[in-house]
């Protein structure tokens, strides 16, 4: 711990005088080689033990499966990005677009359905960058319920390979990022588990595997 706090402070005197930083070692594991469905399953398994609902299904299967996780929490209206795909609108739910929704009227919808960025198998992580399917950074921190679109082919193995996916985009847009792990809870009380501090209650997430042979969960 002490070492790494000294490298650390080290490197901000070296920096207000100017001097150049030496290059930060970077002989962690980077990637991770396993087949893609493998990381796929992993991802499904990391997610559920973060006691998120998660179900891998065929994209002609995806409106019903929205619907359902929507009856499941008896939850019928749900805050959207604009841009979400015509595909993912179920039509027995009623949608409300993010014209400049404010915390109040986010706190009255029921849910909010999104897509994400990429997604983490290793940490079971969703990331979102405020993409034209995720939308604002408040729509996925305020309703109680947040069901997330995953698509199978943006499931990387690590945190690295995920840092590379958003790169440009960060760079390009300067939108911020959040990673999801599971619902937000918290044990700092009391080594009580809580839910709902500072984001949803439940996070219901579902894989599009529509390239994928379909294997048990």
């Amino acid at each position: 711990m002490s070492t790494a706090r000294d490298a650390i402070l080290d490197r901000i005197r070296a920096a207000k005088h100017g001097a150049i930083a030496p290059p930060v070692p970077r002989d962690y594991r980077q990637s991770d080689e396993r087949p893609h469905a493998e990381l796929v399953s992993l991802f499904h398994e990391r997610v559920d033990a973060y006691k998120a609902e998660v179900e891998r299904v065929r994209t002609d299967e995806l409106t019903a499966a929205i619907a359902a996780a929507a009856s499941r929490h008896a939850a019928r209206r749900f805050a959207i990005p604009l841009q979400l795909p015509d595909e993912w609108r179920p039509p027995e739910l009623e949608l409300v677009a993010d014209e400049s929704l404010t915390p109040r009227e986010l706190d009255a919808v029921d849910g909010v359905i999104t897509g994400c960025t990429a997604a983490v198998a290793e940490t079971g992580t969703i990331v979102l960058s405020a993409g034209p399917h995720e939308g604002r950074r408040i729509l996925s921190l305020v309703p109680d319920l947040h069901i997330c679109i995953v698509g199978a082919d943006q499931v990387v193995g690590t945190v690295p390979e995920a840092i590379a996916v958003l790169a440009p985009t960060v760079r390009s847009t300067h939108h911020p990022v959040t990673l999801i792990s599971g619902p937000s809870a918290t044990s700092d009380i009391e080594l009580q588990r809580v839910e709902g501090v500072h984001g949803p209650r439940k996070l219901v997430v579902l894989v599009i595997e529509s390239n994928l042979t379909r294997e048990p969960a």
